[in-house]
């Protein structure tokens, strides 16, 4: 796909805050604490060293952004913000720059109607599709390409592969093909079009991988014997000397040979109406990064994405951090400590929730009581739990928010499937959050929301009641 062009007054607000950066001396980042924030927050903060200014830096979650006071002469807010009331306790001398593709709360004349130098740059205020076109990462980049730093690309790509940015068509899109091209021409990054659409591609033995494929459950779901046996009928070899063989091993012969039997097998496990999106879900591009080392995760965009991720939700946001800026000697250590303990707690907090028989369905979603999980994860079990439930609803995990906040943090995954059919969970669960007192939002496989404790079943009901007619059941 072409690469599209910045509209004149993005470029035109980009342009304006490179002018203010230069001019600033006291500077503060707020970023995300997910994947595409810590990315961002990576990009601004190697930015802002290159350029000698000195400034500080905090990854944060939404629901820390309340009465924030704004202390510094420049704060720059990225991946959030937008949808904030950041700037409420501004003083006439501030200078704020938020970079942000979630939904805004204020239009573009706000700044005029302000005493303090405000500048938000959202794709949305110029018809772009923040979900899928560009993400806060994506955001961050343009900017540090205004000051030629182009090298930076290749982490707008991680970060708009960490934030699901290409889960709808399997291709990086809109802005994101700009963030794209910008790394291939850099020789930082390698695209395999029309890749098989298996997480683990550099690391994960093909059995495993295909054991883990699809949130449909088929007979090789969890199930290594039938992945086995599946590759053995296809003629595909498991390994290569002693070496278990990986996605990235296979030729393209093989890859054909499987994308058709995935097909033929999800088209017969799925209702008439979604057969004509399964190609989509076997196939997608994939993005290596060249100047990591072979066979590892940080090689593949989706596996080392998954290791930034790993450490926001063991808030290790830091090592992330050292890893995307170049530090890599004991940060790298850490950061595979900081893996195996996700993988082991994620193993563990699933098998409870197997053990107990702790998801209830209703009639268009199923949930399950995540006392006792961390709001950080929350998430990701609700996505690794979704093939054990009916993959035709979607899966929601809750959980109270800490010991001082009893309110619940509430996520929400899908099939993939349910948003090529049109449904879009993330502006579903703000409606519902914002209609019992709380607030949410995100994509339409991946989201979440913060509601009162007390609001919990009216919350769940509601949201029942709004997914009727746009589940498919049978």
């Amino acid at each position: 796909m072409k690469a599209m062009e910045i509209p004149k007054e993005m470029d035109k607000a980009y342009k304006n805050a490179k002018k203010t950066i230069e001019n600033s001396e006291d500077i503060k980042v707020y970023s995300h604490n997910d994947c595409d924030g810590i990315s961002a927050g990576s990009i601004l903060s190697t930015m802002l060293d290159r350029l000698n200014k000195d400034h500080e830096k905090e990854f944060v979650s939404l629901d820390k952004l309340e009465n924030l006071e704004i202390e510094h002469e420049l704060t720059i807010f990225s991946d959030l913000g937008s949808g904030q009331e950041v700037d409420e306790f501004a003083k006439s001398s501030s200078k704020i720059i938020i970079l942000d593709h979630h939904p805004p709360i204020r239009d573009l004349n706000y700044k005029y109607k302000i005493l303090h130098d405000f500048n938000e740059i959202n794709p949305l205020h110029h018809g772009i599709d923040g979900s899928y076109h560009v993400s806060g990462g994506g955001l961050s980049y343009l900017l540090a390409k205004k000051f030629g730093y182009t090298d930076l690309s290749w982490i707008g790509v991680l970060a708009a592969v960490g934030d699901m940015q290409n889960s709808m068509t399997g291709k990086l899109e809109g802005l994101n093909s700009i963030i794209l091209q910008d790394a291939v021409n850099e020789g930082h990054v390698k695209v395999i079009n029309d890749d098989l659409s298996l997480y683990g591609r550099q690391t994960r033995p093909l059995f495993v991988a295909l054991s883990y494929f699809s949130d449909v459950k088929l007979p090789i779901t969890n199930n290594t014997t039938e992945a086995i046996a599946l590759m053995k009928d296809l003629g595909i070899e498991r390994k290569t000397g002693d070496a278990s063989r990986t996605l990235s091993d296979l030729t393209d012969i093989e890859k054909g040979k499987l994308f058709s039997e995935l097909v033929k097998m999800l088209s017969k496990a799925v209702p008439n109406r979604y057969v004509k999106h399964v190609p989509k879900l076997v196939a997608a591009d994939s993005y290596e990064f060249l100047d990591e080392e072979n066979k590892t995760f940080l090689r593949d965009a989706s596996e080392f994405s998954t290791g930034i991720n790993a450490c926001s939700r063991n808030n290790r946001e830091d090592i992330a951090l050292e890893i995307l800026k170049g530090n890599r000697n004991e940060s790298l250590d850490e950061l595979e400590a900081i893996l195996m303990e996700h993988k082991t707690n994620l193993a563990q907090t699933i098998h409870k929730i197997e053990e107990k028989d702790l998801i209830v369905e209703k009639e268009n979603i199923q949930y399950f009581d995540g006392f006792g999980i961390k709001t950080n994860i929350v998430g990701t079990i609700a996505g690794m739990i979704l093939s054990q439930g009916n993959w035709r609803k979607p899966m929601i995990g809750f959980t109270q928010i800490d010991e001082e906040n009893q309110n619940l943090k509430i996520s929400l995954r899908c099939s993939k499937l349910l948003a090529y059919d049109g449904i879009h969970f993330g502006n579903i669960i703000r409606k519902i959050a914002k209609s019992v007192g709380g607030n949410g939002g995100g994509h339409s496989v991946a989201c979440g929301a913060y509601i009162p404790s007390d609001k919990k079943d009216e919350f769940f009901n509601n949201l029942n009641q709004q997914l009727d007619g746009l589940i498919v059941n049978s």
